[in-house]
């Protein structure tokens, strides 16, 4: 019988619970079962699971298959109703290891996930097939951006008490991963549920010092509207976090802003680019941004178009708005779908042309590089460098950048 086997789709937090379920699966001795972790980020997500689901009945007719994740969360009855489906389990019963080892659970199992009020922190000794490793700080959402459907799927903001973050990582670094991820819905808002309300750059600090044999640490995505001083502080003065901030900015037009509620100006983003890149002149920027948000006008786009050069934004991820069932965004005058995507087209255009200009840049740079296979490392700017030796995954190695295109730098090991 075959082991467990878990199918991810979407953030980092669910790739960081799918290896929790994997250990829960295989503790209570599961056999021939598929756990699909979905998303529900967009329809384009939640319709690649059902998808998914269908292939892996005909592909495994034997095979129990349970689906948990947002989307199950948010829609259990959907999934449920699919005659492949076994099982259905919500966002905090699947990191629940009394629910894993029996063939006689409800075929639902999925509660009111705001009724919970903390996140425990999981002891993961490692990530099978990665090089870095994945550590929640935080789950749940308190804002309600008028697009996103995430909060229902995960509740409200509740941190990872300090002591539970720092044994995990002291577990990860122990078996051997040189980078870190600190991962979450809204990881800015860290802290803000706990004794003595600290901050994501005050936890950070602790870290780094409890953590002297820890190479790297990353940021998932970050919202500009919540950093707070210290982690400022921190990039300009902490050389093991990495000079790779990913921004959930999403408009460059302040109507859109507010329409969305977002809690930032296109001025106040601009002006944090600024201020990171005065404090790290080395820190480059991601960004999350929509296209075609409901009452976008042409004007309005181009604004969201000029973000990127006025950002200096590196790595994109695009998204033409897909409405969500429930949101107040979804009510709102609709943009046509065929202009969002070629909106969309564009943002990753003008994307594309802004890390190449970035990767030509490198060319001359000695980077440091983590293997995550044995020909391909990425830089502490998260840059993919193919390499001309193989390396073993999982170290860092020194490297000379020594060309680059669109996708990718060209890199000699001098080390």
């Amino acid at each position: 019988m075959r082991e467990p086997d878990v199918l991810t789709f979407g953030c980092r937090l669910n790739t960081y619970e799918s290896e929790v379920i994997k250990s829960h699966s295989r503790a209570a001795g599961e056999k021939n079962t598929v756990y699909v972790n979905t998303c529900a980020v967009t329809a384009e997500a939640e319709r690649q699971a059902r998808q998914a689901i269908r292939r892996l009945r005909r592909e495994r007719p034997g095979a129990r298959i349970v689906v948990t994740g947002c989307a199950a969360q948010i829609s259990p009855e959907t999934y449920a109703k699919m005659p492949e489906v076994n099982h259905v389990l919500g966002n905090a019963e699947k990191l629940d290891p009394e629910n894993y080892g029996s063939d006689e659970c409800a075929r639902i199992a999925v509660n009111n996930i705001f009724s919970i009020n903390e996140t425990a922190g999981h002891l993961i000794q490692g990530f099978e097939g990665r090089a870095r490793a994945f550590l929640q700080v935080q789950n749940g959402c308190d804002h309600r951006c008028t697009f996103c459907i995430i909060p229902f799927g995960r509740g409200h903001s509740r941190s990872v008490p300090f002591g539970a973050i720092v044994e995990a990582a002291r577990t990860l670094v122990a078996n051997g991963y040189k980078e870190i991820v600190l991962t979450g819905v809204d990881i800015t808002s860290y802290g803000t549920d706990l004794p003595g309300r600290p901050t994501l750059g005050s936890m950070l600090r602790r870290l780094f010092d409890l953590l002297p044999d820890l190479p790297r640490l990353r940021l998932s995505s970050i919202d500009p509207a919540e950093i707070d001083g210290e982690l400022l502080e921190l990039l300009a003065d902490q050389p093991r976090l990495m000079p790779h901030l990913h921004l959930s900015l999403q408009s460059g037009n302040n109507v859109i802003l507010k329409r969305m509620k977002r809690r930032h100006t296109r001025e106040e983003a601009i002006t944090f680019c600024e201020r990171a890149r005065n404090l790290r002149q080395d820190v480059v920027f991601g960004a999350d941004l929509i296209a075609g948000f409901p009452t976008e006008t042409d004007a309005m786009f181009e604004e969201t178009l000029g973000l990127i050069e006025d950002c200096d934004l590196t790595y994109l991820h695009v998204f033409p708005y897909s409405a969500r069932p429930g949101t107040p965004a979804a009510r709102m005058p609709q943009v046509p779908i065929h202009t969002a995507k070629i909106r969309a087209a564009r943002l990753r255009e003008a994307g594309e042309a802004a890390r190449k200009r970035f990767h030509v840049t490198c060319i001359g740079r000695s980077v440091r590089l983590l293997i995550e296979r044995p020909r391909l490392g990425r830089s502490e700017h998260y840059a993919p460098v193919c390499l001309n030796v193989d390396a073993l995954p999982g170290m860092i190695v020194p490297a000379s950048i020594e060309g680059a295109s669109t996708d990718a730098l060209f890199g000699r090991v001098t080390g």
